[in-house]
């Protein structure tokens, strides 16, 4: 006699948040208690709203303390806890764009070099835009080979606006906006 397998499946809670950033407002979304999202409005690859769970506030606290302190310039590293739902490869990407460090750049290439992957520029950069934590995992400081901004799921305009927030240059490019 063989004993029976269980598999008992546990249903993630899911819990959202709209906080205002100088990027519009920003829809943070947590799985039990963790931050898994972070998206901007009419952004690439934004579930839809049903997946965001009910709205409450409090798992974010700790989220839009970080982020306005980010936005003031008083922040360069984010120390969340996250719940990336995403690939093996996607992931190992994530984390890599979490040591690009704050006002710089890479390219789809370099970070394809630095995972071991020099062919995969397009893998990366098909895992960067499926990034679902835009800007606490920075994905908008990923560029082209030539040093062209190419795709951003929140669009080119955000993520002109956050490199040269990053770089200091932020009142000149917010007034061409």
């Amino acid at each position: 006699m063989t004993a029976a397998r269980t598999t008992t499946t546990a249903v993630a809670s899911r819990r959202h948040t709209v906080t205002d950033s100088p990027y519009g407002p920003l829809t943070l979304v947590a799985t039990d208690g963790v931050l898994a999202g972070l998206y901007m409005t009419a952004q690439r690859h934004r579930p839809p709203e049903e997946a965001f769970g009910e709205p409450d506030p409090g798992p974010f606290g700790e989220a839009i303390r970080q982020l306005d302190a980010y936005f003031a310039g008083e922040l360069r590293e984010f120390d969340l806890p996250l719940s990336l739902d995403g690939t093996p490869f996607q992931r190992t990407v994530w984390a890599e764009l979490q040591r690009i460090p704050y006002g710089e750049t890479r390219s789809y290439g370099e970070l394809a070099e630095i995972l071991g992957r020099p062919g995969a520029s397009r893998a990366v950069g098909l895992a960067n835009g499926k990034n679902p934590v835009g800007i606490v995992v920075p994905c908008h400081r990923v560029i082209g080979a030539s040093g062209s901004l190419t795709g951003y799921g929140g669009g080119l305009d955000r993520k002109q606006r956050l490199l040269a927030f990053e770089n200091g240059t932020r009142d000149t490019v917010q007034a061409l906006f």
